[in-house]
């Protein structure tokens, strides 16, 4: 059977870290992503392949089976119990699988086809059929800042099927969920697959956003930034009024409790806002504003 090398798919190393390994999979899910690569089936192929790679190597628990048994890691559980009961020891015991020896390392091809349906060595050669969960789906969704705001439904085709999901508020960038049975089909009656989705996020708005927060900039006038005054300003999903006060400095910060952007799986739990006055210096001045400008330099030196 042949050896499926994720780390290879994903071009990272063996000891690569958890923030590696999703560095590498977004930057190569983008480049072999169905959307940009239409009718591309060398491209459509690679893209599953990373997904299957992604899907393995970014959960600690499915790569630790991985590193261990190779191709054959969705089945750990199965051998481990068998082991267990004494039917495989590493130390080329006889098992009660058609008299398979571990020899040292052990040849778990060997082990995994006698036990789940491959031929079987020695024993007249029975064969087992298997009964596993289905196989996991994997696929990637973009999305716009302004989408995520809120919880809304999307259709996805997975598989040549449409489904129907909720995207809760304030799915961040990279983030991956997984939806129990929207997967493959089990065999023998066993529970189908699981769907997991890893969102790509892309910001095209003023707004920055850190970690629940919102940061923006807002333009100033002289005269309000000196006098006081009222201003209108945008945050994500409206206008508010602030009050501006006399002497205001540029590059003042204002802070908007609960305007930020929401908080994933906490309903009505928001991040703040952070507006930043950027004071705008008037240019162009007419003879009388220079004037009144010169004036106001003397008053203020005397």
């Amino acid at each position: 059977m042949a050896f499926i090398d994720y780390y290879k798919i994903l071009e990272v190393d063996k000891k690569a870290t958890e923030a590696d390994i999703k560095k590498a999979y977004r930057k190569m899910a983008r480049k072999y992503h169905p959307d940009l690569n239409p009718n591309d089936k060398e491209a459509e192929r690679k893209f599953k392949e990373i997904n299957e790679a992604n899907e393995v190597l970014s959960h600690a628990e499915n790569r630790k089976k991985y590193d261990e048994y190779g191709e054959n890691w969705q089945h750990a559980e199965q051998y481990e119990k068998a082991k267990q009961q004494g039917q495989y020891s590493r130390g080329g015991q006889q098992d009660g699988y058609g008299g398979f020896s571990g020899g040292g390392g052990g040849d778990f091809s060997d082990f995994f086809e006698s036990m789940f349906g491959g031929r079987a060595s020695g024993g007249g050669g029975r064969r087992r059929s298997a009964q596993f969960k289905g196989q996991d789906f994997s696929t990637e969704l973009h999305l716009d800042l302004k989408d995520v705001y809120t919880t809304h439904k999307r259709t996805l085709t997975i598989n040549g099927k449409n489904i129907r999901i909720t995207i809760p508020a304030g799915v961040e960038n990279g983030q991956q969920i997984k939806i129990s049975g929207l997967g493959g089909e089990g065999s023998s009656g066993v529970p189908k697959g699981d769907l997991y989705i890893t969102f790509t996020v892309e910001n095209h708005t003023n707004f920055k956003l850190d970690n629940h927060n919102l940061y923006s900039t807002v333009d100033l006038d002289l005269y309000t930034a000196i006098l006081g005054g009222e201003i209108t300003a945008d945050t994500f999903d409206g206008k508010v009024k602030l009050t501006v006060k006399p002497g205001t400095q540029n590059g003042t910060k204002v802070k908007l409790k609960g305007k930020g952007f929401p908080i994933y799986k906490k309903e009505g739990e928001f991040g703040d806002l952070y507006i930043t006055y950027q004071i705008q210096i008037p240019t162009n001045l007419t003879e009388k504003e220079a004037a009144l400008f010169t004036e106001l330099a003397k008053l203020r030196t005397t």
